[in-house]
């Protein structure tokens, strides 16, 4: 992912204090000193990053996972995803997700592009990738996940997001890249 400077728009940090600390979460409230050379709060969430895989079995549908999202208190439709070990590589990340949750394997892996989720109060990170040649050898979820898998053609998919049933930003963020890189 490219950073980018603007002298005009650059802030810079100059303090920074935990707020809270998760199991995956980090919260800080930082000051920092705007271009205009007055200073602000920002809080900013800290998170390790994520991979995320557009799984395409060699029918061309697409594998979603349907689980219960606590913070929004709604059951939805989602690529596989999770977060980055320490230390561990965005690829690594996203074969070990795409086998732990869907008992999927890939041939192929294509890295499609990095997004970042809501840049106005974390600094979350995921790396999107494609995967094709898909060969299932079982699924091996966390005790702590509950999902079910479902594979929809394009048509269907077009359906969900116009339906509402896919609002799920890094899976639309997934499908958006690959259809404008022709990769879909």
């Amino acid at each position: 992912m490219k950073k980018m400077s603007d002298p005009e728009l650059d802030e810079l940090r100059i303090s920074s204090e935990p707020a809270f600390q998760g199991r995956m979460l980090k919260v800080f409230v930082d000051k920092a000193k705007l271009p205009n050379g007055r200073t602000s709060t920002r809080e900013v969430v800290r998170h390790p990053g994520a991979a995320a895989v557009l799984a395409v079995l060699a029918d061309g549908r697409i594998l979603l996972e349907k689980q219960y999202r606590y913070a929004l208190g709604t059951v939805m439709y989602e690529i596989p995803a999770g977060k980055l070990d320490p230390g561990e590589e965005p690829e690594h990340c996203a074969r070990r997700e795409l086998a732990e949750e869907t008992g999927y394997e890939a041939d192929r892996w294509e890295y499609l592009t990095a997004i970042a989720t809501t840049p106005g109060f974390t600094d979350e990170v995921i790396h999107l990738y494609k995967a094709t040649g898909l060969h299932q050898h079982g699924q091996h979820l966390d005790e702590d996940e509950t999902l079910k898998l479902e594979a929809f053609t394009m048509e269907e998919i077009r359906a969900a997001v116009r339906d509402g049933r896919l609002y799920d930003a890094k899976s639309l963020a997934a499908l958006g890249a690959a259809s404008l890189l022709g990769r879909l």
